[in-house]
């Protein structure tokens, strides 16, 4: 009878191997939470996991790979906690669907700025989603959350493409068209997706990066209001639902 001693071992090993990236994502995270993104160092990381640094190497190459690792995971967190909220609803109504992913979208960042900022803010470089990078697939997992539903809509033909566009700067949008999966998608419309998740952008990092302050002690009011336009440009009437939400 063959011997499955070896097997067992490469089990073991590769068990091993996989709490131990867990445990130092998990100890990353906390520090990017506690101390912000410059403390997410493999020396830190060691130090807290009471390891030599140069044991983590034997995980990560470097700072970059730390980094990557750490913003896909938050990424693959981000668009798992969209997805659970888009299949609570009906999947014949896009527009809902849309609205309460949006409305997700606030509620992940205000409860996780730290993350929301290493993701969207960029403070280090080695956070980066440029083709080729580590994070460049998650994050296009977590923007076709968004896009997706935004492409069902198109196919309802509520959405007014703009006419007035140049067409020497339009084509950079080719690239959004590529994770389409061959869906006819004008670039004039794409044009639109992209102006909407600007919008939605802007109303959500300016809320988590706290430059409201100075005017709104309750911003949820103007995210609504900017949700209803955003809504409205894909085509979509208003949401009434949203009166004295909380």
């Amino acid at each position: 009878m063959p011997s499955t001693s070896g097997t067992g071992t490469t089990g073991r090993r590769h068990r091993v191997r996989e709490e131990a990236l867990v445990e130092i994502l998990r100890t990353g995270r906390r520090l990017l939470v506690e101390e912000g993104p410059s403390a997410v160092t493999l020396r830190a990381i060691a130090r807290e996991m009471g390891m030599t640094a140069p044991a983590l190497y034997r995980y990560y190459a470097g700072h970059r790979d730390l980094i990557q690792a750490l913003t896909s995971h938050l990424y693959e967190e981000l668009a798992a906690a969209l997805a659970e909220v888009r299949e609570r609803h009906p999947a014949d109504e896009p527009g809902r669907r849309l609205r309460e992913v949006c409305r997700e979208l606030r509620r992940w960042a205000l409860a996780h700025p730290r993350e929301f900022g290493l993701l969207f803010a960029k403070p280090v470089t080695d956070a980066d989603t440029a083709p080729g990078s580590a994070a460049h697939d998650p994050s296009w997992r977590f923007g076709a959350v968004l896009l997706d539903l935004m492409v069902e809509l198109w196919r309802r033909g509520g959405i007014q493409q703009p006419t007035d566009l140049d067409p020497a700067w339009i084509v950079q949008l080719e690239e959004v068209r590529e994770h389409l999966a061959g869906e006819p998608v004008p670039l004039e419309t794409i044009y639109v997706f992209v102006a909407c998740w600007a919008r939605l952008y802007g109303a959500v990092a300016v809320e988590v990066f706290g430059h409201l302050d100075f005017a709104l002690t309750d911003p949820e009011p103007l995210f609504e209001h900017t949700l209803h336009d955003i809504m409205a440009v894909l085509g979509e009437p208003a949401d009434h639902s949203a009166v004295g939400r909380k």
